[in-house]
């Protein structure tokens, strides 16, 4: 088994350079299809006069009138160096920036996925446990209506009731805990709705199966079912869209960290893309593929070790 899912695990590292190939070249592609020459949005911001001759000069040293080949190149040399660029808007280096904001967003993604486990898992159980009831009708409502709901227009109205309204929890920033409650809970929402029903609908089909019928008969108690047998088995679906999650609230984040202004990576992109700061945009994709991959990656294994059908299978191979 240990053989298998390390075999498993050298394949899909080893498929890591060929995802981030592709992912670099795509970005660097579709981000130079903003009309607006960055070398005027940075003059702009910094109160210099965006004259065709101060725009050239600009573009030559931050090496934008270079062929779009010779770019893309540069920058991977730079990448296979450990050198990420620098931006254009601050001068420093792109990878010192993004690291240093990327603690507040694993922060923030990490508080929410503690949130989607406490309340998804209780909410999908019981409405399975007493389907078609009134609990069961409540709790499926609360789903559809937590999904259908924007994230950014949750996060207004939870700023306005919570914060200015009963002045419960601040507005904006980092700093305390309280800072956190509304933006990861803002996070979190919608994917607790999905759990939910994704949870109720496969413990449903679990106890449907002959097994639970059997040990029924068998006189074995409800508890005894739940868990040994029918949380068990439905674990293993489950399992993946837990594992898939947290690198989906990693770049997912963006919209409320932008609302609450919260200072994480999210935000930064945002102002990042607005300034048309090239190399900070490419870095963050790339650090997001990694992220996500490494994610699915331990999300697969997690669903080997779970699942000893697949360990046959590869024996068999």
């Amino acid at each position: 088994m240990y053989e298998s899912t390390w075999m498993f695990c050298v394949k899909r590292i080893l498929t890591l350079p060929f995802v981030l190939v592709g992912v670099s070249i795509l970005t660097f592609v579709f981000i130079r299809f903003v009309p607006i020459e960055p070398a005027e949005v940075i003059l702009r911001l910094s109160r210099i006069a965006p004259t065709p001759e101060a725009i050239q000069a600009l573009r030559e040293e931050l090496g934008t009138d270079k062929p779009f080949i010779m770019q893309y190149l540069l920058w991977v040399k730079g990448i296979l160096q450990l050198d990420f660029g620098t931006s254009f808007v601050s001068k420093l280096p792109v990878a010192h920036e993004l690291f240093a904001k990327l603690p507040a967003t694993i922060e923030l993604a990490l508080v929410a996925f503690i949130l989607i486990l406490t309340f998804s898992i209780p909410l999908g159980v019981v409405s399975a446990l007493y389907k078609h009831s009134f609990i069961d009708k409540i709790i499926r409502l609360f789903t559809v209506l937590s999904v259908s709901i924007p994230t950014f227009w949750l996060g207004f109205i939870l700023l306005y009731l919570f914060s200015l309204k009963l002045g419960i929890f601040p507005t904006n920033g980092k700093g305390s805990i309280a800072h956190i409650v509304l933006p990861a809970f803002t996070l979190a929402l919608p994917t607790i709705g999905l759990f939910s029903q994704f949870i109720r609908s496969a413990m449903i089909e679990e106890y449907e199966q002959p097994y639970v019928k059997y040990a029924q008969l068998r006189g074995l108690r409800k508890s005894v079912i739940l868990i040994r047998h029918v949380g068990r088995n439905a674990a293993i679906p489950i399992s993946t869209l837990f594992g898939m999650t947290l690198g989906n609230l990693l770049g997912g984040a963006v919209i409320v960290e932008q609302v609450f202004s919260w200072p994480g990576l999210g935000r930064y992109l945002i102002e990042s893309i607005t300034n048309r700061d090239y190399p900070v945009v490419q870095c963050y994709v790339l650090v997001i593929a990694v992220i996500y991959v490494l994610a699915n990656l331990g999300t697969d294994v997690l669903h080997r070790l779970l699942d000893p059908h697949l360990m046959m299978k590869d024996r068999r191979e």
